[in-house]
């Protein structure tokens, strides 16, 4: 007996939009033997999804938590990783009815979650080599990372053409449509960071 009573199967269902039809999934989970359905209707990029964060909250030690299809659950790779780790560690299980070999609660699905678990570190390793060189290229070629200036070389030659007729910086930095702080800065330095429009 675990704490909190028998283990439950619970399923979890999620489609994009409000005209998709979750019955197929909730079908599927009830014949799979789900006690408990939980549900969202959100887009998968979505950050929080109050469906999942219930399921995740009501689930105890030897429950199983069960999807339709691995896609319904995590917004990527990592963060679906994040999720079965999370449940693995509370020592909860995981099942997909049409990823039959996915299933934590087998030895050969807890092996294809480990596979799944190196790809993911393999992904975030590879994106920052990327961002990495892609700063070290644009660095060869005198660029930096970040945004491109607010003040260009013409707008600052105007703001110099205006603040000579007497015009206040503030003046200016409105006649040319930048902030006041922006322009300070650009007079300060004049030829750091410019671009021509």
């Amino acid at each position: 007996m675990f704490p909190g009573g028998d283990p439950k199967i619970v399923g979890y269902a999620r489609v994009s939009t409000a005209g998709q039809d979750l019955s197929l999934q909730l079908d599927s989970l009830a014949n799979a033997g789900c006690g408990r359905v939980f549900h969202d209707v959100a887009s998968g990029a979505k950050i929080t999804r109050q469906g999942l964060d219930a399921a995740l909250s009501y689930l105890r030690p030897g429950d199983t938590l069960v999807i339709w299809k691995i896609d319904r659950l995590g917004r990527s790779l990592g963060h679906l990783v994040q999720i079965i780790e999370d449940l693995r560690k509370r020592n909860i299980g995981f099942r997909s009815i049409t990823d039959a070999a996915i299933d934590t609660t087998t030895p050969g699905g807890t092996l294809i979650f480990h596979i799944f678990a190196s790809l993911a570190t393999f992904e975030r390793e590879l994106i920052g080599e990327r961002t990495k060189a892609g700063l070290s290229a644009a660095a060869v070629r005198g660029r930096r990372g970040g945004r491109r200036p607010v003040v260009t070389a013409s707008k600052l030659a105007k703001a110099h053409d205006l603040l000579g007729k007497g015009l206040s910086v503030r003046q200016a930095a409105a006649a040319i449509k930048i902030s006041k702080t922006a322009l300070y800065e650009a007079l300060r330095s004049p030829a750091e960071g410019l671009s021509e429009e």
